[in-house]
């Protein structure tokens, strides 16, 4: 199939993007790596009038320490922070999260924030950002505007975006050099969209105990699921097989999945429990080797 007729418009800074979307606010759509807005347009489930690239404005290009967190550019594709040594030093999980994305090829043109923006509830990067209690900044003509994901991803591909509205920078908080990590994630294929898949980072004390966790899961809501209850049950204990397990029992309550050809609900949140457990165990080891080195 081919896109319903459309006007392109390639602005060459983000003010002229911005005012194109003030003009044509609903009947326009923004183009950045373009991997699931074109399939989109192909089939015609979307058939926007002006068509806004903002693929290659170099201000929205950028990958930044700024103290506390990682400072991305929207159009910073997948494969500039695969390739990052300042993610991989400042937020493994991150770069671990994203070498899930797709294909190279995939990874070649897509964009961090195009994947946020398309809010699909498998995608790695909304869970990854869900977890690390990130924020997404949101930029109009009159301003911008600065939105935790729990604000902004509200349903399967709806997002709270206005149309006059785009995602500028997307903020990954750093990890501790002490924390362990872990994103974990089950597919039918290498590069499909995860069944289930959860983001985990936790803290050991100089007891072995838990003292901070952070778990998110995605495929199993229809946005990315903060697992506060696991997370608040695990601080102060031992991760042991038994208090791990029931971490995975508690995930699996907070979930409410629907089931499609892939997976049936009951299969994916007896999944969330388990991809909970591993993803835990993992983060754990981690943080245990950090200590023992220290």
């Amino acid at each position: 199939m081919k896109p319903a007729t459309f006007t392109y418009l390639r602005p060459k800074n983000i003010d002229e993007a911005l005012n194109y979307l003030a003009e044509y606010g609903d009947d326009a759509k923004i183009l950045s790596g373009g991997q699931s807005l074109i399939p989109i347009l192909n089939m015609r489930l979307s058939t926007p009038q002006y068509l806004i690239d903002i693929g290659r404005i170099e201000d929205l290009s950028y990958i930044r320490d700024e103290g506390d967190y990682l400072a991305i550019g929207a159009a910073t594709k997948h494969i500039e922070i695969e390739q990052s040594a300042l993610v991989k030093e400042s937020c493994p999980l991150l770069h671990e999260g994203i070498q899930w994305v797709g294909h190279k090829q995939i990874r070649n043109r897509g964009t961090v924030g195009g994947s946020i923006a398309h809010a699909d509830a498998s995608a790695e990067l909304p869970c990854i950002l869900s977890a690390l209690r990130g924020e997404i900044i949101l930029a109009a003509v009159d301003g911008e505007e600065v939105v935790s994901p729990e604000e902004f991803f509200l349903t399967y591909m709806l997002t709270s975006i206005r149309p006059d509205q785009l995602v500028k920078e997307i903020r990954f908080p750093k990890l501790q050099a002490t924390n362990g990590w872990a994103f974990v994630e089950m597919a039918r294929r290498h590069g499909d969209f995860a069944m289930v898949e959860v983001a985990c980072v936790v803290e050991l004390n100089n007891l072995g105990q838990i003292e901070f966790c952070r778990m998110a899961a995605g495929g199993a809501n229809p946005v990315p699921c903060v697992l506060e209850l696991a997370e608040e049950f695990l601080i102060g204990k031992y991760p042991s097989e038994e208090v791990i397990k029931e971490a995975g029992a508690i995930a699996m309550e907070m979930v409410d999945p629907d089931g499609d050809l892939h997976g049936s609900a009951e299969y994916r949140r007896s999944l969330t429990g388990v991809m909970v457990q591993r993803a835990i165990k993992a983060a754990v080891e981690r943080a245990g080797k950090v200590r023992n080195d220290e």
